[in-house]
């Protein structure tokens, strides 16, 4: 256990503030009792995984702030099904997937984070998500308490789950189908990866795509057309090479990430009439405490835009 651990140290955007704790168990008995504890004093407790798809506030987050990626970090094959902990790296397990002839997760390759974090928010692309392989997912909710809840049951839709509109559930582990596929081969990741260093800026910490993409469309093309590719904010860019991407170019903040949302977010509204969902969160905060802050303030600002 850390007392005040900067955050920014355990996000891709290496952004954030200091936590209260963070903690990181060796083992279920350990995480059990430290929930259970939790609970008893009234101690809130956060779930974090690779720390991507997150943005921490630069005050930090109060509470304890708890990852599994060392606990919950075991994959077991067994004909076509995969158990795997939510603390395994998605693309080890699409990796481990193709060589065993698998197939399914294809969608998912090139995605970084947890199985877990997949699982929170239903990664994937147009051609499939994780939430079409599950078959269970094992939860651990606030008493330390577990439940096994199915595909149907975890309410799986556009880069959300139900784990998303009620707060407090970790996820252990998941079972996952899959399918055989002996002429899907590891090409597919080395293209996945080079389509990925072409359209995405890897070259600085980033969070992931920041906007979801409305129906039919997209929100870095939406960005785009009203001119804010490239606007800065503090350390903090609107990515020259991916619209919908927010990137750290040195010393960014919590709030320069924020102000170049309310901008982009507020000329998509007022040029096409559509309002962005977020589909980055605000980590520690309540369900739709982002789109609140993105919906105050508003006038002038300080953004520049490149030369």
């Amino acid at each position: 256990m850390a007392a005040g651990e900067p955050l920014a140290r355990h996000t891709t955007l290496r952004i954030g503030g200091p936590a209260d704790f963070f903690v990181e168990p060796e083992t279920e008995t350990a995480l059990r009792a430290l929930l259970s504890l939790c609970r008893e004093y009234g101690v809130d407790v956060h779930f974090l995984g690779q720390g991507s798809n997150v943005l921490v506030p630069d005050e930090g987050v109060r509470g304890v702030v708890l990852t599994t990626r060392r606990l919950f970090n075991r994959c077991t094959f067994a004909g076509t099904e995969v158990t795997v902990g939510s603390g395994y790296a998605l693309g080890r397990l699409v990796q481990l997937s193709l060589e065993r002839g698998l197939g399914g997760l294809e969608p998912l390759a090139g995605i970084p984070g947890t199985v877990g974090g997949a699982v929170f928010m239903n990664a994937g692309t147009a051609a499939g998500t994780i939430g079409d392989r599950l078959v269970w997912a094992r939860l651990l909710d606030l008493a330390g308490e577990e439940s096994l809840l199915s595909r149907e049951e975890m309410g799986f839709g556009y880069r959300t789950s139900r784990l998303q509109q009620e707060p407090g559930r970790l996820v252990a582990e998941v079972r996952l189908r899959l399918e055989e596929a002996p002429q899907v081969s590891a090409d597919l990741l080395r293209a996945a990866a080079a389509r990925r260093r072409r359209t995405q800026p890897l070259s600085y910490p980033n969070a992931g795509s920041i906007f979801r993409n409305p129906p039919g469309d997209y929100a870095g093309r939406l960005i785009e057309a009203v001119g804010a590719k490239g606007l800065a904010v503090g350390g903090a860019q609107i990515s020259p090479l991916h619209a919908n991407f927010i990137v750290n170019t040195g010393g960014a903040t919590a709030a320069d990430v924020l102000e170049l949302m309310r901008i982009a977010r507020g000329l998509v509204r007022e040029r096409f009439g559509l309002t962005l969902v977020p589909e980055i969160r605000l980590f520690g905060a309540p369900a739709g405490t982002l789109e609140r802050r993105l919906d105050e303030g508003g006038g002038e600002t300080g953004g520049t835009l490149p030369d």
